[in-house]
C-alpha cells in the first residue's frame, strides 16, 4: 500500500501541480473564453473547417426566444446547451413527436422550455453571470457506442500538450448518470490505449470493470473506430486555439464520423485514474523532446 501511495504522488498530477506547472505557463489567461465560451470555440472550428454540429440558432436576449423557438419548429430533434456552462449543466437535448415535445421521455411543454432558455441567458448554469444560449443539431451516436450503452452519447477526451497527445478516455452514460457521459454525474470512464485504439478497463469512481455495469456490454480489449482520424482531428484543433495543454473532446455521430465536441482550458484529472495512470512523466517526456 505505502508503495502505492508513493508512485501516486509520484507520477499522478494534482490540480495545483496542473495548474501551476501546465496550465498556467501554457494557456495566456487572455485566450480562456475561446474555448470557455463554446459559441466561440465554434466559430474557430468552422474557420478551420474541423467538423462539428451545426448550429441552428443562438439566443442571446430573453426577449427574442419566442420567435427564435418558433422558428425551430422545423427540426424534430435539438441540442440546447449554454455557451458558458460546465460538466454538462444545463444541457438538453429535445425529440418531437407528434408534434409535441419530449426530453428523456417525458413531455416538456412550450412554457418549461422557455423558463429553460431564460434560466440559461439569465447565468444559472454559469456561476452566476449572464449567458448565451446555443441550439445545435443533434448527435446521432455511432453504432459502437449503442452497442455499449443504447442511451445518451458518448465522447472521447484527448488531452494534449505542446501539440503531442497526453491521454485519452472514453466517457459512456449510465443508468446513473441519466443519458450524460461527464464523470461526476456518474458517467462511466473507460481507458484508452492511445497506440491501438483499444478500450482497457471502465472506471465509475470506485471500481474498474471489463463490461459496461448496466448494459453488461465487453469493453476491455474492443476497439474505437475512427481511431486514427479521431487522433488527428484532435491535433488539428489544438494547432488552431492559442492553448498548449487542452482537453479535446470528441463524438463520432453514425453518418457524419467524428466531430469536436467542444475545447477545455483545465481538462479533469479523474483521466488518470480511468487509465491507470500518471500524468507526470507523460508530459515530461513531452518536455524532454522540446529540448
Amino acid at each position: 500500500m505505502l508503495n502505492k501511495l508513493r508512485k501516486i504522488k509520484s507520477e499522478f498530477l494534482g490540480i495545483n501541480q496542473r495548474n501551476v506547472g501546465y496550465v498556467f505557463p501554457s494557456n495566456p489567461r487572455k485566450h480562456y473564453k475561446m474555448a470557455d465560451d463554446k459559441i466561440l470555440a465554434k466559430e474557430v472550428l468552422e474557420q478551420h473547417q474541423i467538423p462539428c454540429a451545426k448550429t441552428y440558432a443562438v439566443i442571446e436576449k430573453v426577449g427574442d426566444i419566442p420567435q427564435v423557438w418558433d422558428a425551430l419548429q422545423q427540426y424534430d430533434k435539438l441540442a440546447i446547451k449554454p455557451a458558458n456552462g460546465s460538466g454538462g449543466e444545463g444541457i438538453k437535448i429535445l425529440y418531437k413527436r407528434d408534434e409535441a415535445w419530449y426530453s428523456g421521455g417525458d413531455l416538456v411543454t412550450p412554457d418549461q422550455i422557455h423558463l429553460h432558455l431564460a434560466s440559461i441567458i439569465m447565468g444559472f448554469f454559469s456561476f452566476g453571470s449572464s449567458d448565451r444560449v446555443l441550439i445545435e443539431e443533434c448527435i446521432v451516436p455511432h453504432t459502437c457506442f449503442h452497442d455499449i450503452y443504447p442511451a445518451g452519447v458518448a465522447d472521447i477526451r484527448i488531452i494534449i500538450y505542446q501539440e503531442h497527445i497526453a491521454l485519452g478516455m472514453l466517457r459512456v452514460p449510465t443508468d446513473k448518470s441519466d443519458g450524460k457521459a461527464n464523470l461526476h454525474q456518474g458517467g462511466l470512464g473507460i481507458g484508452i490505449d492511445i497506440d491501438t485504439g483499444q478500450m482497457t478497463l471502465g472506471y465509475d469512481g470506485q471500481l474498474y470493470h471489463a463490461e459496461h455495469p448496466d448494459s453488461k456490454a465487453p469493453i476491455a480489449g474492443v476497439r474505437l473506430p475512427f481511431w486514427e482520424e479521431i487522433l488527428a482531428l484532435s491535433l488539428k484543433t489544438a494547432h488552431h486555439f492559442p492553448l498548449k495543454y487542452l482537453g479535446v473532446d470528441i463524438v463520432i455521430d453514425q453518418v457524419k464520423g467524428p466531430m469536436i465536441m467542444e475545447v477545455n482550458v483545465r481538462p479533469g484529472l479523474g483521466i488518470q485514474m480511468v487509465n491507470k495512470k500518471g500524468l507526470k512523466p507523460i508530459l515530461q517526456s513531452i518536455n524532454n523532446l522540446k529540448k
